[in-house]
């Protein structure tokens, strides 16, 4: 089992944006490496569905991104009043697209959209944020160190990413995961599952939240409270991963960010932190990136990289 070093004197930060740049560096090369063997680029397809101003910087970031790494973007804005099955109707084209090997759908849309119709219409193949109910099967269902070849969500993905560069194997360590939500605590439970972590999955119900904490080699937070996570809650030299993003008043009448853990109490006792923002944040949109080229490479008939 390997054991966490209890003497560091303060956590070593963990630095998701720099770790990011590198995934997309090995994107970059993959993408390259694919089209040199006769292969088409990767492509991306993006759906905007109405003028939401922070949707929009994430659509085109995406996109950008995707163009940057050497891949095809096809971008997609709707307008607002744009009716279901219109928007399922665009899903089906894209599907039967041979250039799209990724669909992203820009997440909220509109009230009148049902989103499960429309997570649940984008080919389980070419669905790039992992949300298809038949990827969700997958993850469920995985064996310990099985392959991920079927799409992963990229939050959860980027998490067992950090993990595994900051403490090597992670089998025989206990993990606590604070949050029950489908998009990340779950996932994120099955992943460690499949490092061969001991899992315990935690929620707003869960008796003595504190004690378990303390017991855990990892902790990862994802529950959408700041500043939830306090520092006597750490084991010494524990790994804790933030994936909160709060922002709360600052002077000035400005606004920060902080995440679900309190970092400066969690400082001196972690072994391993990641702060917020610059941890968890930059590798949701580097592990699509990461995801559209694994699609591409499983639609090729070549095997999937090593996540």
């Amino acid at each position: 089992m390997k054991m966490v070093d209890a003497k560091l004197p303060h956590a070593r930060i963990i630095d998701g944006k720099a770790f990011a740049a590198g995934l997309q560096k090995r994107v970059a090369a993959g993408v390259a490496e694919l089209v040199a063997s006769g292969a088409p680029k990767p492509g991306l397809a993006t759906v905007l569905v109405g003028a939401d101003a922070a949707s929009q910087v994430y659509v085109r970031s995406k996109g950008k991104l995707a163009a940057e790494l050497g891949m095809a973007n096809f971008d997609h804005r709707l307008p607002a009043e744009t009716t279901e099955a219109a928007l399922l109707a665009l899903i089906a084209t894209l599907n039967a697209d041979p250039a799209i090997n990724g669909i992203l759908v820009q997440l909220p849309l509109p009230r009148h959209i049902d989103t499960a119709h429309v997570l649940l219409a984008i080919d389980p193949a070419k669905d790039v944020d992992g949300f298809h109910p038949i990827n969700v099967g997958r993850l469920g269902s995985i064996g310990a160190g099985a392959p991920l070849d079927f799409p992963v969500p990229c939050t959860p993905l980027g998490v067992s990413m950090l993990l595994q560069d900051a403490l090597g194997s992670l089998a025989g360590l206990n993990a606590v995961v604070i949050g029950r939500s489908n998009l990340v605590g779950r996932p994120v439970a099955q992943l460690l599952l499949r490092l061969d972590c001991t899992v315990t999955i935690t929620h707003s119900r869960t008796r003595d939240l504190p004690g378990l904490c303390r017991q855990a080699d990892i902790v990862v937070v994802a529950i959408g409270k700041q500043e939830f996570l306090r520092g006597d809650w750490i084991k010494p030299g524990a790994a804790v991963i933030d994936v909160g993003i709060n922002r709360i008043p600052a002077d000035g009448g400005k606004t920060r960010l902080v995440g679900d853990a309190a970092f400066a109490e969690i400082l001196p006792v972690a072994g391993h932190l990641t702060p917020v923002p610059g941890g968890v944040g930059p590798m949701t949109v580097a592990c699509l990136m990461f995801n559209t080229l694994q699609a591409a490479r499983r639609k090729a008939g070549l095997a999937v990289v090593s996540a």
